[in-house]
C-alpha cells in the first residue's frame, strides 16, 4: 500500500527502534492508468476515476479522440478504445443513473435502504429487461441503440446516448439477474409494451411471458392499468388474447394434474342445475359420487370493466357458497398453483375426494355437458 500522507515515528517500548505510523485519512497514490484499464471494472465514473488518483483534467486527455479511453456517457468513462460490450453498456447506463444519488460510487452490498444496490435507485426495464429474464421475443442485447433505465421521479436526469430515462413514483423491488438490478417482468413488459404501437409485438411478448411461466396475467394487467395503457385499442386486443390462451393452459395444467397424479376421471366441463330448478354454476371438474367440483380461478380485471369485474366476482362468491350449501365440495385452483405446484393440488384434490365418505349425502343435482 503507497501512503503519500505524513509519517509520524513514535519509539517503541524497548526505547530502541522507529515504527512508522500510517494515516488512514492520507489520500492513496494514484494507480497507474494501464493498471486501472487492466482491472476487472472497465467501466468508471469521474468520482470513482477520482478516488484512484485520476484528475478530470486528466481522464478528458485519456479520452481524446484516438486516446485509449472513451466517454460512454456523461461521467461515465470506458477504459479501452474499443466498442463497448453489452454488459459494459448496461453498467454505463446504471452508473449514469446513479452518479447523482451515490456520487457514481457504489454502494456496498448488505446497505440498507428500500432498494439495496450497488447502483443505488436505479433498475433496468424495458426490452433490455426482458431479454436479461429470458425472453426471447425480444431482441438480444447488442442490437439495442438503448437501455431503458427506471429511476425516482424527481431524478433530474435526461436521456442521452445508450440511456433511456423512465421516471417512476415508485421504484419496483429489483431483482438481480447476471449481478444487475433488472425490474420483475410484469413491470418490464408494461415500460416496454408503453413504446410499441404494434399490435403483434405487443401480442407476442403478453403470450411468452404468460405461456413461459414468467409470471401470471393478473400481475401483466395490473401493471398495464397502472401505466394506464389499457385504454389503447392494440394493447386491449392482446390482453383479451392473452387472458383467453392463459385459460385454455390452464385447463391444459388441469387434465395434466388429474392424469400425471392418478385423480379418478371427472366429469369434464360441465354445468350442474337443480332438478327442474336454476342452473347452479358452471365447473372445469366435477365427480358425481363425491360430490367434489374443481374451479379454475383465472380471474384477471379485464380491460375497462371495474364495475364488471367486481360484480362477476361477487357472483362468483355466491355460487361457491350456494354449491357448498348443497353439500357439494369446490376446490378453487389458480394457474399459477398448476404451474408451480400440480402434486400440493392434486393431494388436496384427492383428500377432498376421500373425505367424501365422512360427509352427509349431498343435494340431488343434474350434471349437464357445459
Amino acid at each position: 500500500m503507497f501512503v503519500d500522507g505524513p509519517v509520524t515515528r513514535v519509539r517503541g517500548r524497548s526505547g530502541g527502534g522507529k515504527l512508522p505510523v500510517m494515516n488512514h485519512n492520507a489520500p492513496l497514490s494514484p494507480r497507474p492508468l494501464h493498471q486501472l484499464a487492466d482491472g476487472p471494472r472497465r467501466v468508471l465514473t469521474h468520482a470513482q476515476l477520482r478516488a484512484h488518483g485520476v484528475s478530470a483534467a486528466k481522464a478528458g486527455e485519456q479520452c481524446r479522440p484516438g486516446g485509449p479511453w472513451q466517454q460512454l456517457l456523461p461521467g461515465v468513462v470506458l477504459l479501452h478504445p474499443g466498442p463497448p460490450t453489452s454488459e459494459e453498456r448496461l453498467h454505463a447506463v446504471l452508473l449514469y443513473a446513479a452518479r447523482e444519488r451515490t456520487g457514481g460510487v457504489p454502494v456496498q452490498p448488505g446497505a440498507r435502504g428500500p432498494h439495496p444496490s450497488a447502483f443505488g435507485e436505479a433498475v433496468i426495464t424495458g426490452p433490455a429487461a426482458l431479454t436479461l429474464h429470458g425472453f426471447s421475443s425480444t431482441p438480444p442485447l447488442p442490437s439495442l441503440d438503448a437501455f431503458d433505465v427506471l429511476v425516482p421521479r424527481l431524478r433530474r436526469l435526461r436521456s442521452t446516448g445508450c440511456a433511456r430515462i423512465v421516471r417512476t413514483a415508485v421504484l419496483p423491488e429489483p431483482e438481480q439477474v447476471t449481478g444487475l438490478p433488472v425490474a420483475p417482468v410484469p413491470r418490464a413488459l408494461a415500460d416496454a409494451v408503453a413504446r410499441l404501437e404494434d399490435a403483434e409485438t405487443v401480442r407476442r411478448l403478453l403470450t411468452e411471458a404468460v405461456r413461459g411461466g414468467f409470471c401470471d396475467p393478473a400481475a401483466v394487467v395490473r401493471e398495464l392499468t397502472a401505466a394506464k395503457l389499457l385504454n389503447r385499442p392494440h394493447v386491449v386486443d392482446a390482453v383479451n388474447s392473452l387472458l383467453a390462451e392463459s385459460r385454455t393452459l390452464a385447463e391444459s395444467r388441469l387434465y395434466r394434474m388429474v392424469h400425471d397424479h392418478g385423480l379418478p376421471d371427472p366429469c369434464w366441463n360441465v354445468e350442474l342445475r337443480l332438478p327442474g330448478g336454476p342452473r347452479l354454476g358452471s365447473l372445469d371438474a366435477y365427480w358425481p359420487e363425491q360430490s367434489v367440483a374443481v374451479e379454475l380461478d383465472t380471474r384477471a380485471p379485464r380491460p375497462g370493466g371495474r364495475p364488471d369485474d367486481e360484480a362477476e366476482w361477487a357472483e362468483h362468491a355466491r355460487k361457491r357458497e350456494h354449491l357448498e350449501r348443497l353439500g357439494i365440495t369446490v376446490v378453487h385452483v389458480t394457474p399459477r398453483r398448476l404451474r408451480d405446484t400440480a402434486e400440493q393440488q392434486a393431494a388436496v384434490v384427492r383428500t377432498a375426494l376421500m373425505a367424501s365418505a365422512d360427509r352427509d349425502p349431498a343435494a340431488y343435482v343434474v350434471v349437464v355437458p357445459r
